[in-house]
């Protein structure tokens, strides 16, 4: 594989060293024993290889924690690939491509759209509604047909553009701000009950920037909250210990708070009035 780096202002294409050192299973020489007869077996750093012959980068990969030593090099990885031409702009946000992949049996190849905002360095993903997730089961699996399907997020783009708009151009009354804040906490947390602070703390801006009532500016707030972590109301437990948000590390986790909290936006902007918040589900 010929990975090079790629620097410029806003991103760089991580080599193979890197991929290496961050998540190994990219590079599994087989899959994981005990895996079916019928399992097609096809390494993630093929699909890289044909995804950079494509253009498409790797700007960012995280692996799955394990408990079980068995799963170790096999387990579920993520990458974030950028266009190439993309990564010498200076746009506030680019539309990303999201591979996920396990050779443990775990799951399917998994495509998704995502996009990158530079100022909070946020990793959105859309939800369902906007871009239907590509799957592909390991079975009788080919490398082309992965590749092959990313084109479909290009012609994705413009539409990217429009919601994103939309997005700006609503802005948010104090009560729909708190509504979102709400959902946004049951999504993570299950309930209000459960969740370390109250809804209003999930609104508050780490930067100039980031402070507004539209509602694209309110849902970057709420997911760099939300998956950073680290913001509090300075309220205490029984224990005495002050709560918190605590980052989330999760791949499935981030992946399904970033899709529902996407819904959520998408609701408002098609303007819906969302349910009481006691009445919204855990993301599965």
């Amino acid at each position: 594989m010929n990975l090079h780096d790629t620097s410029n202002f806003k991103a760089t294409a991580l080599n193979e060293a890197t991929l290496r050192s961050r998540a190994p299973s990219i590079f599994a020489a087989g899959p994981m024993s005990g895996v079916s007869g019928r399992y097609t077996f096809v390494p993630t750093v093929r699909i890289v290889d044909g995804l950079r012959e494509q253009n498409w980068l790797p700007v960012e990969v995280e692996e799955q924690r394990i408990r079980n030593e068995a799963r170790r090099g096999f387990q579920k990885h993520l990458l974030r690939f950028r266009r190439g031409e993309q990564m010498e702009t200076l746009d506030e946000w680019n539309v990303e491509l999201v591979l996920i992949n396990s050779h443990d049996r775990g799951c399917a190849y998994q495509l998704h759209a995502g996009i990158y905002r530079r100022i909070c360095a946020n990793g959105l993903v859309m939800s369902s509604d906007s871009f239907e997730a590509i799957r592909f089961r390991h079975s009788k699996l080919e490398t082309d047909e992965v590749v092959r399907a990313s084109f479909r997020l290009l012609d994705f783009v413009p539409r990217v553009g429009e919601l994103i708009n939309r997005f700006r151009s609503y802005t948010l009354e104090a009560r729909e701000s708190l509504a979102l804040a709400g959902h946004a906490l049951v999504l993570r947390y299950g309930s209000l009950d459960k969740s370390p602070i109250a809804a209003d703390t999930l609104l508050k801006a780490r930067r100039p920037e980031d402070e507004g009532t539209d509602l694209w500016t309110t849902l970057n707030r709420c997911q760099e909250n939300l998956i950073r972590g680290g913001v509090s109301d300075w309220h205490k437990d029984r224990r005495g210990k002050l709560r918190s948000v605590r980052a989330l590390r999760g791949i499935d986790s981030k992946v399904d708070l970033n899709k529902g909290l996407w819904g959520l936006a998408e609701r408002i902007a098609n303007r819906e009035s969302l349910p009481p918040v006691t009445a919204v589900s855990l993301v599965a």
